[in-house]
């Protein structure tokens, strides 16, 4: 909470200058020059040939207006703070021994007030996620074995972008072993807010373990988009 923190009191330090500035002068106000377009987003977010070989865009995705569940378990996906200019990009690899997702929204507000609200907003609800959650099995549409979950929020910055990430991971009942690790990642710069989600599912694993290269994984796809940006 430190880094967002120091972030909302300097974007309201610019805000106030600039608003101090405009008063003082007849002149007309010059374009933001850290203001970070909707294309600019567009181009930066990966395309399946540039993750891998075998992934693609799935045939279904989730509702326009809702973003990923931070928390996990049964919790429903978060909704989309304000009223920002949505660029997605979903994106699968499904195989035989299990599926890698990445679901990638940035969030395009019009100033970076707005941004940081709407970080401060997603970092709540992060916050509030359970260490760890039960769920029995469930049976129907959506079957799944009983399984653990457990979860943990860090901050994170990587160069001028700061916010935070949430890791989950998954272990199911040992009658049907399988995994899963989430990362959920939500950076704000300027009047952007980018959300990443890296998800990988193994089939016939039940040892926490079954993924070690799942960290550095979910940081280079997350880096390899703010690389882009500049």
């Amino acid at each position: 909470m430190l880094v967002l923190g120091r972030m909302l009191r300097g974007v309201l330090a610019v805000v106030a200058v600039a608003g101090f500035t405009g008063c003082s002068s007849d002149d007309s106000p010059e374009p933001d020059k850290n203001h970070i377009s909707a294309d600019v987003m567009r181009n930066a977010l990966l395309k399946p040939a540039e993750v891998g070989p075998t992934w693609k865009t799935p045939t279904e995705s989730a509702a326009p207006a809702q973003l990923v569940s931070i928390c996990g378990a049964d919790t429903d996906p978060a909704a989309i703070p304000g009223k920002p200019t949505v660029v997605s990009a979903p994106l699968s690899d499904e195989g035989t021994e299990g599926v890698q997702s990445l679901t990638q929204h940035a969030l395009v507000y019009e100033d970076a007030v707005s941004a940081a609200t709407a970080l401060a907003t997603l970092q709540t609800v992060a916050d509030a996620c359970p260490p760890s959650t039960q769920r029995p099995a469930k049976s129907g549409d959506r079957e799944e074995p009983a399984y653990t979950e457990t979860a943990a929020t860090s901050p994170l910055e990587q160069g001028a972008w700061a916010g935070f990430v949430t890791v989950r991971n998954k272990q199911y009942d040992k009658a049907h072993p399988a995994t899963a690790d989430v990362a959920v990642a939500v950076l704000a710069r300027n009047n952007v807010v980018l959300v990443d989600q890296y998800a990988i599912y193994r089939l016939g694993r039940s040892d926490a373990s079954a993924n070690p290269q799942f960290s550095a994984d979910w940081q280079k796809l997350v880096g390899t988009t703010l690389k882009r940006i500049g």
